[in-house]
């Protein structure tokens, strides 16, 4: 009798918990729609090879990996849209050295802390230099010009439409010891008229804008600023084979979430972001763009940044650079 009751009770029980409520079940990352924050408009670089990723991502993922393009002051608007977003992964800033890099040392004041508010995911890209003379200057290597521009003090222009290229360009003036006149624009293509015409000596801009410049006729390249040539431009020659070994220099994009994102699904975007860059067809397209695919982890990127941070504060306050 009692084994009979007992028996019917624990039958009952287990009919109770077919039939209840069960924890719903923690879905799988993504679940919907992913954005990447980029602040630059349609066109730039970083936002080109982001979309190539993104395509990538979206098939790999099965869910939408749309771009957010948030361009203006100096990538501070998209850093903090990021930065005050809700830390799921959903929302993620792929970026330039700009943001984590140049603005805490540009600005006094900064609306966000390129440490402390966010989660590193993984560095994207390398991207060099390049050293760009006006045709008409009687130049060919960077040896020659840097003579130019010492035995004629304060009479050449030099220019530059992003902070990259305002850095790298007094790293140069700073290891050569020249004397030359800073023009400011709004970006690097609008210089192109005046790098034409000869009212600028020259310009150090990142690759992908150089080999532009380069193909279709505007400036002549004198050197890339990394330690080897670049397969995009193989026949000009690496800083040092052109006789400055130490303007070694590269703008950089990676992934950032705000601050309080899982580790597990930092993890997560790391790993397929990686994969994705890696794939062969992704791979080819990026590659084509020049510079160099380089994914880190979450923790080797969190120590590049702050790296980069100090690099890049000694030469901005060194040569007292100000956002104007």
């Amino acid at each position: 009798m009692t084994s009979d009751i007992g028996r019917r009770a624990a039958l009952a029980g287990l009919a109770i918990a077919a039939v209840a409520p069960q924890p719903a079940r923690a879905q799988a990352f993504p679940s919907g729609r992913v954005t990447l924050v980029v602040p630059f408009p349609p066109g730039a670089s970083t936002d080109i090879s982001t979309r190539i990723l993104a395509d990538r991502l979206t098939q790999m993922w099965g869910q939408p990996v749309i771009i957010d393009n948030k361009g203006g002051a100096n990538g501070i608007i998209a850093a903090e849209a990021v930065m005050r977003a809700k830390p799921d992964g959903y929302t993620i800033l792929a970026t330039s050295s700009m943001t984590h890099a140049g603005n805490p040392s540009l600005y006094e004041k900064l609306s966000y802390d390129a440490i402390k508010d966010f989660e590193p995911i993984t560095r994207f890209s390398l991207v060099p230099m390049v050293v760009l003379a006006h045709k008409g200057l009687g130049v060919k290597t960077l040896a020659e010009l840097t003579a130019l521009l010492k035995s004629q003090p304060g009479k050449h222009a030099y220019g530059a439409g992003a902070v990259s290229a305002r850095v790298v360009s007094e790293l140069y003036k700073m290891q050569t010891g020249i004397d030359a006149l800073f023009v400011g624009y709004r970006n690097n293509q609008q210089a192109i008229p005046d790098i034409q015409s000869g009212r600028l000596s020259f310009m150090i801009i990142d690759l992908v804008g150089a080999k532009s410049m380069a193909d279709n006729g505007y400036a002549l390249p004198l050197a890339v600023t990394q330690a080897t040539r670049v397969p995009s431009l193989p026949a000009v020659p690496a800083a040092p084979e052109a006789g400055m070994p130490e303007l070694i220099f590269t703008t950089w994009s990676g992934f950032y979430a705000p601050k309080g994102t899982p580790p597990g699904i930092i993890a997560k975007l790391n790993a397929d972001m990686i994969a994705a860059g890696n794939s062969p067809e992704t791979s080819a397209k990026l590659d084509a763009l020049g510079g160099s695919r380089d994914f880190t982890t979450p923790q080797e990127f969190a120590a590049f940044t702050a790296s980069e941070m100090a690099s890049w504060g000694k030469v901005i306050r060194a040569a007292n650079i100000k956002i104007e």
